[in-house]
């Protein structure tokens, strides 16, 4: 019954995108930093890939998060980090894909303002201004706060399946 409460207005949410209603989201506040994560292997996606719908993991290059993982010169992690986490892609309706997008919260436009997951909802939550967006069903688009009042969505990355059994994040 959660998974249908859930849904059904990430459906609504998403058709409104799809569409081009009138009211739409602005995901474009975040700086335009350059995103490159190669888990481009099995070996590299099955350890820090998300294989499982609402499974998530941050990578903030700055911070080494995660400390084990073999970053590069050629390693991005975009403005305020990369949440790389499983969903529905609310363009196509794939489900158990994985979906990217910067840790940065839109309204406080600040790299060090990060969001993170309300384990109960997978639900992305600004720890300063309290917006809710929804990562997993609706594309990063806002559910309540200060964010959905502005119609400030998250900025997403593209999770670009690679031949060797693992994806590739970079920017749009």
């Amino acid at each position: 019954m959660r998974f249908v409460a859930k849904i059904l207005p990430a459906v609504a949410v998403a058709l409104g995108l799809a569409l081009g209603a009138c009211d739409s989201v602005d995901d474009d506040r975040i700086p335009p930093l350059p995103v490159t994560i190669r888990l481009s292997n099995t070996g590299l996606w099955n350890t820090y890939g998300v294989t499982g719908f609402g499974q998530y993991r941050y990578f903030i290059r700055q911070l080494r998060e995660p400390s084990d993982y073999p970053y590069t010169e050629q390693t991005y992690t975009g403005f305020g980090g990369v949440l790389l986490i499983g969903g529905m892609d609310p363009f196509t309706a794939d489900t158990q894909v994985p979906l990217a997008y910067d840790l940065a919260c839109p309204v406080e436009c600040k790299s060090d303002i990060r969001v993170f997951i309300d384990g109960e909802r997978f639900d992305a939550v600004c720890p300063v201004c309290g917006s809710h967006y929804d990562v997993v069903m609706a594309g990063g688009a806002p559910v309540s706060g200060p964010a959905a009042e502005k119609k400030y969505g998250m900025k997403r990355y593209a999770c670009i399946p690679t031949s060797n059994g693992g994806y590739d994040i970079v920017s749009r």
